[in-house]
């Protein structure tokens, strides 16, 4: 059995050893004053959003992704968020509302993450300052069981843009679903193709999505930060509602999923975080990707099914070649911070 504090043998989570966390931090940055883009260009900021965000330039966001505290009691790694009332949340929320939307750009996209007790007022003021397009929900399948309540097994994020011209790629996001009626026209498959790895077809996204899996310790972008959310979930999003080469912006960045996986597809980012462990950790990561841009459940072009076989068959085949395959901003500038 391993030693405490010893990983298990398949266990992959992330983790930092001190000089590593010091290091990593040195490659942060903070700011404190008016700052231009460039300077922030795929960049984790250490510091208070409430602070930073006044000190960032205009109009530079393509895509805004936010994970903000949801309204529970909650320790972030000795940083406590304590639930607080709806109006006390409310006002909380409209703050960084507020300080995001000069950011934005005319044709930006928002997405926000919460829960069911949260949603409803997330939801409402979205409405009031942007369009709102749709509420997602996604079923989390992590937890324990309730002993005298349902089990708490999903959570919202909400959708909304800026202006009615925004960007939505539709086939980028397409769901490879198992075939198990397969209908024939003349004999031939219609709508659903065969392959050697059986009989599949790609299917546009509803707004439930049952095909996500919390990062959990076998995989390999699992942290220990207590509220991750996987890399899957926010590549449908920045597949969606960007382009190669935009910008995505993460003001509650936690362990830095969403920069991450930015990175992995090719796009721009700039993420805001507090806490110094978890901006390591996001430092961190943000460099494994430029060797490693696979993300779990995403393959071909089209995202799988929860537990997929042939996924995983796909992904054995295809993590060498991702290993070795050069990211945009690798491309485009010859070097990395």
């Amino acid at each position: 059995m391993p030693e405490a504090n010893e990983k298990a043998k398949r266990n992959r989570t992330l983790r930092c050893t001190p000089q590593e966390e010091k290091e990593l931090l040195g490659r942060c940055i903070s700011v404190e004053k008016d700052i231009s883009f460039t300077e922030i260009e795929n960049r984790v900021i250490l510091g208070d959003s409430f602070a930073v965000l006044p000190h960032l330039p205009a109009g530079f966001v393509d895509l805004l992704i936010v994970d903000p505290p949801y309204n529970l009691s909650k320790i972030f790694h000795g940083k406590s968020f304590h639930r607080r009332s709806a109006e006390e949340y409310r006002a909380y929320t409209e703050r960084w509302i507020e300080l995001v939307k000069p950011l934005l750009k005319p044709d930006a996209s928002i997405y926000v993450c919460c829960d069911w007790r949260s949603s409803g007022i997330i939801g409402e003021l979205l409405e009031q300052h942007f369009y709102l397009r749709n509420r997602i929900t996604w079923q989390r399948e992590k937890g324990r069981g309730a002993q005298s309540n349902w089990k708490n097994s999903m959570e919202d994020i909400w959708f909304a843009t800026c202006s009615r011209s925004y960007t939505f790629h539709l086939d980028a996001v397409k769901i490879r679903k198992r075939v198990i009626a397969p209908y024939k026209t003349g004999g031939k498959p219609k709508d659903w193709e065969e392959t050697g790895e059986g009989r599949f077809r790609n299917t546009c996204p509803s707004n439930f999505w049952d095909d996500l899996s919390v990062p959990y310790w076998s995989m390999p972008e699992n942290t220990d930060h207590p509220t991750q959310k996987p890399e899957k979930l926010m590549a449908k999003l920045i597949l969606a509602s960007s382009s190669e080469g935009e910008v995505v912006f993460d003001p509650f960045a936690g362990s830095g999923t969403t920069a991450v996986t930015a990175r992995k597809l090719g796009r721009r980012f700039v993420a805001v975080e507090q806490n110094g462990l978890y901006c390591a950790w996001a430092q961190k990561r943000l460099e494994m990707a430029l060797e490693n841009s696979a993300i779990q459940g995403y393959s071909g072009g089209v995202f799988w099914e929860r537990n997929t076989a042939a996924l995983q068959k796909r992904i054995s085949m295809e993590e060498n070649s991702a290993k070795q395959k050069p990211t945009f901003s690798s491309i485009k500038k010859g070097k990395e911070t």
